[in-house]
């Protein structure tokens, strides 16, 4: 079966590039055919749990701030971003007749938070320039055929039910290996390098990080994973997991310590999960995190849970509110760990104080003046040092099968940037995950999936164009 381009993977990046394809050939007056294959029953799968099912498809930021959360070579995506700024990605999916609205941190989401409605408006606009998509389509080898000297090069596709296609020009938009279940199994690496690219290492990124003794990491456990440093999200909870799932902290600072030097520190919102910390500042630091996890580096994180307050002061706010609680007629009686929880009750979230005690035993000590008398000391110093810096050994992360995106990918050295044409295979472009672009949460990603892959599909339409028109005499 022969098309004029194909586009290998139904996602953002894939979706995006069929449309671009599509509406130049329009433009240009063409005929020529434009084929999306993708393996999964329908295109969209990864989009549809973006943002919890909410789907943050771009953050309206100019390329100054916006370039700043590109986390690997973003001077590579400038051209597809000014090629499709994240303005005109709201102005493309509000005249396709879905609206936007844009909320805190400038993440822009369809008015209705349903991601449904941005896969839906998608195929709808790729159907209406003539795409033809086809899905439980999964392409299991990729071959390139040169024709000869001034002549294109062919590719022929084979599929897992025995199909074949050809085309002159081909958009490989696999994504990563970032949840395999949405169909993301990393077959366009394999392909790329087939095809004679390099591939930077992959790793995880935007991930939950395990703090040591938060999963009940068995040596079981840990056989079902092939990376050392990486826990299973089906690990079961510890006794401490399960104290802190669920908590919310916001306005938080965050110091990410490798071998003992901070690498980065951020400011936000965590989570803790049944995977281990998360939220948007947690997945941020998570790159740096797992990369130096697989490199064999010692990782810790410190909390700080009152950023706006220096140690000093804070000591002397922790005495003062002591003072006032051991002098309250209501503590007449009550033992010096119960009060020590009324404290931290002042200054903390009520949920995280078992939590906070178990990690931190400091705080509390016990000394002993006889065989039965026992004295308890609350280290009122010690509370302010923990809550200024509440430290987490991190023992690992959870890896593809939660991840938002994959690390790493096709070089993009390889591959020229004004088009996303192959340096090394004529009439052979890559888009989205598959290359090695991965940025923070927040809507980037996303957006450069959308930017890369409309890039791709009208450089691979105009170069189809220009190779078919006549010469002029």
């Amino acid at each position: 079966m022969k098309s004029d381009i194909i586009i290998i993977g139904g996602g953002a990046a894939g979706l995006m590039a069929a449309y671009g394809a599509a509406s130049v050939l329009v433009a240009g007056g063409s005929d020529a055919s434009v084929l999306l294959l993708e393996k999964m029953p329908r295109p969209g799968r990864k989009i549809m749990i973006t943002g919890k099912g909410r789907c943050n498809f771009t953050n309206v930021k100019d390329w100054n701030e916006f370039s700043a959360h590109i986390r690997s070579k973003s001077n590579f995506v400038k051209p597809a971003f000014y090629n499709l700024t994240p303005a005109r990605l709201v102005e493309f999916f509000e005249s396709s007749g879905m609206p936007a609205v844009v909320e805190r941190g400038d993440r822009a989401f369809p008015a209705s938070y349903h991601s449904t409605d941005v896969i839906d408006t998608l195929v709808r606009v790729c159907h209406g320039a003539g795409v033809k998509i086809q899905s439980e389509a999964e392409v299991v080898s990729c071959r390139c055929e040169a024709a000869g000297q001034g002549k294109e090069t062919r590719f022929s596709l084979s599929t897992a039910d025995g199909s074949v296609f050809t085309c002159s020009k081909l958009i490989v938009a696999t994504g990563g290996l970032s949840y395999p279940n949405t169909g993301s199994t990393g077959d366009g690496y394999r392909f790329a390098k087939e095809a004679g690219h390099s591939i930077t290492p992959l790793f995880p990124s935007l991930t939950a990080l395990v703090p040591r003794g938060y999963k009940q990491t068995s040596p079981e456990n840990q056989a079902l994973t092939e990376e050392p440093h990486h826990i299973d999200r089906a690990t079961p909870l510890s006794e401490l997991g399960e104290k802190l799932k669920g908590v919310q902290l916001k306005n938080v600072g965050v110091q990410l310590i490798i071998e003992g030097t901070v690498a980065d520190s951020e400011f936000g919102d965590i989570d803790f999960t049944d995977g281990g910390i998360e939220g948007p500042i947690g997945f941020q630091v998570s790159r740096k995190a797992v990369k130096a996890l697989i490199n064999g580096s010692r990782v810790k994180l410190a909390i700080d849970l009152k950023s706006g307050v220096g140690l000093t002061e804070l000591t002397a706010r922790v005495k003062e509110l002591w003072t006032m609680i051991d002098k309250d007629p209501r503590s007449r009686g009550v033992r010096e760990k119960e009060k020590c929880r009324i404290l931290l009750g002042k200054l903390m979230p009520w949920d995280l104080i078992p939590a906070f005690i178990a990690c931190n035993p400091g705080i509390i000590t016990l000394e002993r003046k006889g065989r039965t008398d026992t004295k308890v000391w609350i280290n009122l110093p010690t509370i302010a040092k923990c809550l200024k810096e509440w430290v987490f050994d991190i023992e690992g992360y959870v890896g593809y099968e939660r991840a938002v995106v994959t690390a790493g990918g096709v070089d993009t050295d390889e591959v020229v940037a004004k088009t996303l044409e192959s340096r090394l295979v004529p009439g052979l472009h890559f888009c989205g995950e598959v290359l090695d672009i991965d940025s923070d949460t927040g809507g980037y990603n996303l957006h450069t999936a959308f930017a890369t892959g409309l890039l791709a599909g009208q450089s691979a339409a105009k170069n189809l164009l220009s190779s078919t028109r006549e010469p002029r005499p």
